[in-house]
């Protein structure tokens, strides 16, 4: 089985060895597992990134994780952070978007834990961002982040993450949301087309439908149908590679699509948490876009509110560039879980 093993990000503050060994950070999304060790306070390295589809278990892939020669005199692991890309409400997990299914307690007990959080990976995310450096995050268009308001976030992967930040005393208290599963709401009547086009194969669309990998497939065929064009039935990553190069004019209404949508979504979310501080886009498809997304409709679109665009014109959106910013996040969550006085994130 393949796997990518990745140089570590630099440390965010000096690092700090753990006197009880080092902790083990994991990212689980729908297509990819990512893991680390954080072997002190922001020294995070020995970072993996293996397929989903490759084990039948999440265990299955913590155990190759944990079984790479790179990790061999890493000595004895007794503290795990997991981030997963689902709603974290009981004991059993199961994922929306894999088939990966699990106990809690169960993994903690077969890989000898005394600690193991999981949390939802956009609540981790979401506590990463006091963390980002400048440089890990572009703005896009104006704004300028109030302090101490609460922070949006939304980032389109495998699905369509949402959470956000809540000032909690000196500290931060993230949302456990599942946002993206909001009913869409089409803005234009290319959009009104689009979402006529998805009711033909599913009863409900969601933003996530659309605002997704497979959503930007269904764009396509959506406008390939809406056009009368040939239905080339073509991946994500082929139509983003088209867009970008200027090979094909249908998949750059597509991205162009995919980013006016995410704008209508993106204010919908800063208007409902009154988020003053700002809205961050995660994620692993806009990061990719570039240029392409900085000079599209999304912002315009974000402030495209009636009456309130001025409010929403004073509001910043950011891109996160981080490549592995959920680490931060659960790095942080784990630290508040195992400290002498616990605060929020």
């Amino acid at each position: 089985m393949t796997v990518q093993l990745q140089a570590a990000p630099p440390p965010s503050v000096t690092p700090i060895s753990y006197a009880d060994g080092p902790r083990l950070l994991a990212d689980i999304g729908g297509t990819n597992a990512r893991f680390a060790l954080e072997t002190g306070a922001g020294s995070i390295e020995r970072i993996a990134v293996l397929p989903c589809g490759g084990y039948p278990t999440l265990a299955a892939a913590l155990r190759a994780y944990l079984q790479l020669p790179e990790l061999a005199g890493a000595g004895q692991i007794r503290h795990a952070a997991i981030a997963i890309a689902n709603p974290v409400d009981a004991d059993l997990v199961r994922m929306t978007n894999h088939h990966w299914e699990f106990s809690i307690a169960g993994l903690q007990q077969e890989c000898g834990f005394d600690t193991l959080l999981v949390v939802n990976d956009f609540s981790a995310l979401a506590c990463a961002l006091p963390h980002l450096r400048a440089q890990q995050k572009r703005q896009v268009g104006g704004g300028v982040a109030r302090p101490h308001a609460a922070l949006g976030l939304l980032g389109a992967g495998t699905g369509l993450g949402v959470s956000g930040l809540i000032p909690a005393g000196d500290g931060w208290s993230a949302l456990r949301s599942e946002g993206g599963h909001v009913t869409f709401s089409p803005a234009s009547d290319a959009e009104v087309a689009i979402l006529r086009f998805a009711w033909t194969e599913f009863d409900h669309v969601s933003a996530e439908r659309l605002l997704s990998g497979v959503g930007i497939e269904l764009i396509y065929r959506a406008l390939a149908h809406h056009g009368g064009q040939p239905d080339d039935r073509l991946g994500v990553a082929e139509i983003v590679r088209r867009a970008l190069a200027g090979e094909c004019a249908l998949c750059d209404r597509v991205i162009e699509a995919f980013c006016g949508m995410l704008g209508t979504v993106a204010g919908n979310l800063a208007i409902t948490l009154g988020a003053q501080g700002g809205i961050y886009i995660g994620g692993g498809i806009v990061p990719r876009l570039g240029e392409r997304f900085a000079r599209s409709s999304f912002r315009a679109r974000f402030e495209q509110k009636g009456r309130f665009v001025n409010y929403l014109a004073q509001v910043p959106t950011f891109v996160i560039t981080a490549e592995y910013p959920a680490f931060l996040g659960v790095s942080a969550i784990l630290a508040d879980k195992l400290a002498t006085t616990p605060s929020a994130c």
